[in-house]
């Protein structure tokens, strides 16, 4: 079990605050993001969202929740996070990786200030091994997975308590193989089928809360209870939205990700953290995102 007994400890605010109400900086407060805003605000926690593009955010009108314009790329941005990032906070990273020494410099304006720091990574970095549990260790093939990969280290090495979380496929509301048979836009790939994880964006959202508010650390991957290929999902949407069943394509034209597949168990996280998914299967998650109000999210 990948965990490190010197990283775990209080989450508590240098303030003296417990954890309860200590407060909450999301950086890339996107898809995920900002469902985990809503739910630490409604617990209490004071929430400092940010994100490049405030517009995205602007139906993210709960109290307590505080909205920031930043791009991590941008020059001075990280003097910038120091100015809003409160001390003693509990920080949801979800920026994907921002390439070069960029993060390791956003990780380092959280110095002094960050108490606990939970990242959203994935479990790209695990590779092309296609079963993968909490003892399988990445085995980035590409740039972008070997940077997510430093990404993590430097989150698990920093000054605070720390845990990496490493989702599969995040579907939910306006996401995933519904919304993209709907579009006509969804294409089958030709040969075996292929199971591929996935993890619903509400359950991935509660999973984030409580990692923030315990004291686990390591990196475990997150995933729900029933891999399947995508053939499966898409008969299965196919009959209860009216649609024909998508065209199959040669493999070269499906994207990376369906073509890898991959079989995640994230059992143990889930049992750490204490969380029951809501979504334990695809069939009660694709039912929630279509009757969702921000279907179009």
């Amino acid at each position: 079990m990948m965990t490190d007994p010197h990283r775990e400890g209080s989450a508590s605010g240098c303030d003296g605050r417990p954890a309860g109400v200590a407060p909450v900086l999301i950086l890339g407060c996107g898809y995920t993001g900002r469902r985990a805003a809503r739910i630490l605000a409604q617990a209490g926690h004071p929430v400092t969202a940010t994100t490049r593009s405030p517009g995205k955010l602007a139906g993210l009108g709960d109290p307590g929740v505080r909205v920031v314009g930043l791009d991590c790329l941008d020059a001075g941005a990280e003097e910038r996070l120091r100015a809003i990032a409160p001390p003693g906070c509990l920080v949801l990273y979800s920026v994907p990786s921002l390439g070069g020494n960029r993060d390791a410099r956003v990780l380092r304006a959280l110095e002094g200030l960050a108490a606990r720091v939970v990242y959203l990574s994935t479990t790209s970095v695990y590779g092309a091994q296609r079963v993968v549990d909490a003892t399988t260790k990445p085995a980035p093939a590409s740039e972008r997975e070997r940077a997510r990969v430093v990404t993590e280290e430097a989150v698990l090495r920093g000054p605070w308590s720390s845990l990496v979380l490493r989702p599969a496929a995040i579907y939910g509301p306006g996401r995933g193989v519904h919304v993209a048979m709907a579009r006509g836009e969804f294409r089958l790939e030709e040969g075996a089928p292929i199971p591929i994880s996935r993890i619903h964006v509400e359950d991935l959202a509660r999973l984030s809360v409580s990692a923030l508010e315990a004291s686990v650390g390591g990196a475990y991957p997150v995933a729900d209870e029933y891999p399947c290929a995508s053939v499966e999902l898409a008969r299965f949407c196919a009959g209860l939205m009216g649609l024909p069943m998508p065209e199959t394509a040669p493999a070269i034209e499906i994207p990376q990700t369906r073509r890898r597949g991959r079989r995640v168990d994230g059992s143990v996280i889930l049992e750490l953290l204490g969380v029951r998914l809501k979504y334990p299967t695809y069939r009660e998650g694709i039912r929630a995102a279509l009757a969702a109000p921000e279907a179009g999210d």
